[in-house]
């Protein structure tokens, strides 16, 4: 049987100078991690499972080592979805314990912990060791929960957070790549092949190794592998669902009808299952950062709990693998990807609906709001401007931006801008 310290070894392979993989540098991460390792305080990346968490911690490791000159013995990586490891009694503690008794190290010790929300108890673990001030911690999770725990009551002021996204457009044509730069007259010149990538990119969506993978039916093969991960390590494990089955049937209609509205009443009649079950169940699923609610704009917290709301998916291709597909699906997508891109960027997207609709709103740091439909076609009809100006008329001079975002149509204007997609995503937001 191997031992503990073995598995250990074999975790860290830089403690006897092998080499490791370290994957394709995201720069727009990297920063922050570079600039919260000059901190005292614990450095948690959150996001969806096979977001590039792990490489960016491995990249981390490598920085420590090279640019750093961390001795390589000072570094200690846990991967907690290890069986050898979760299955241990008091794991963190056990894990810790034997690596001080066997790694000489001196001086500061960095404690790396991998998808440590399936570890029971571990927010208290994390404070002990926080405490002695011995260790530098940084640890990743897959699930809201990790930061919903204790985490925030034990540890409040004393750790960053970094949100690790799929690749975002720019770092996917980097990934295939091609280099793109602010300038205009480069973009202009690039615009016909960043619109082709711009096709794929709308189809496969944004995981780190799926994209890297040049086989189609591989890519599909990851996709449905990664979502049949996330349902049970991030879903089913974690909140201990018994009816799976109506689980399942709930999460294939909210993929399939991304961007629909829906209310909790019809997806309740549709499935045949309680109302509070339904609302357990999608909230789950926001949980592990694969679906995310958006709800109605209106000032008033009571305004925005009408019954209707809208769905969104975390990658359009974890989408397009495991959902009914349609041929009118590439607005679709438009607009899931345009929801993610918002999220990326720190915003909390809403809609708004009256006669018209607006597909997002957004309130700014100076609590002016940006209203934008997204028409991913040339032929932009007039029930876009008109929703936009029906919202301007409601809420008046605290409308700051209104946008339409199309295929490849740029037009500027006092009140309404159109911009193509594929600008808009290579925008800094």
């Amino acid at each position: 049987m191997t031992s503990l310290f073995e598995l250990l070894t074999t975790l860290n392979p830089w403690w006897t100078g092998q080499e490791f993989e370290t994957g394709k540098s995201r720069l727009s991460y990297f920063s922050k991690i570079q600039r919260y390792l000059e901190t005292d305080e614990i450095m948690v990346l959150s996001g969806v499972r096979r977001s590039g968490k792990t490489t960016l911690l491995f990249q981390t490791i490598k920085y420590l080592i090279d640019s750093q000159h961390v001795p390589p013995r000072n570094i200690l990586f846990v991967n907690c979805d290890e069986p050898e490891i979760s299955s241990l009694e008091n794991p963190l503690t056990k894990v810790v314990d034997t690596y001080r008794k066997e790694i000489p190290a001196k001086g500061i010790l960095y404690l790396v912990f991998d998808e440590i929300q399936g570890i029971t108890g571990w927010e208290r673990i994390i404070k002990s060791l926080y405490d002695r001030k011995k260790y530098k911690i940084i640890i990743s999770g897959s699930s809201s929960y990790l930061l919903d725990s204790q985490l925030s009551t034990l540890l409040s002021g004393r750790f960053f957070t970094i949100p690790v996204f799929p690749l975002d457009f720019r770092e996917y044509l980097a990934f295939q790549g091609i280099e793109v730069t602010d300038d205009p007259v480069d973009l202009v010149a690039r615009k016909y092949d960043i619109l082709n990538q711009l096709k794929r990119y709308l189809r496969e969506g944004g995981f780190p190794i799926v994209v890297l993978q040049e086989d189609e039916r591989t890519k599909d093969d990851y996709l449905k592998a990664y979502y049949d991960s996330i349902v049970y390590r991030d879903i089913i494990r974690v909140n201990e669902i018994r009816n799976q089955k109506a689980l399942a049937e709930l999460l294939h209609y909210l993929f399939t009808n991304v961007t629909a509205p829906y209310s909790y009443r019809r997806l309740k009649d549709l499935l045949g299952i309680d109302l509070e079950t339904v609302q357990d169940y999608i909230h789950f699923a926001e949980m592990a950062k694969v679906l995310f609610e958006v709800t109605h704009f209106a000032y008033s917290l009571q305004a925005q709990k009408r019954p209707n709301r809208k769905i969104y998916c975390i990658d359009n291709g974890l989408r397009n693998a495991v959902s009914f597909r349609f041929s009118e699906d590439e607005g679709k997508l438009a607009e899931n990807l345009v929801f993610i891109e918002l999220l990326r960027s720190g915003s909390t997207p809403f809609y708004w609906k009256k006669k018209k609709e607006v597909d997002f709103v957004v309130k700014g740091p100076d609590n002016l709001l940006t209203a934008i439909n997204v028409s991913y076609t040339d032929a932009i009809s007039a029930r876009e401007k008109d929703g936009l100006q029906e919202f301007a008329g409601e809420f008046g001079d605290k409308v700051k931006k209104m946008i339409i975002l199309t295929k490849d149509t740029e037009q500027g204007s006092d009140d309404i801008s159109l911009i193509p997609l594929w600008k808009w995503l290579l925008m800094e937001k």
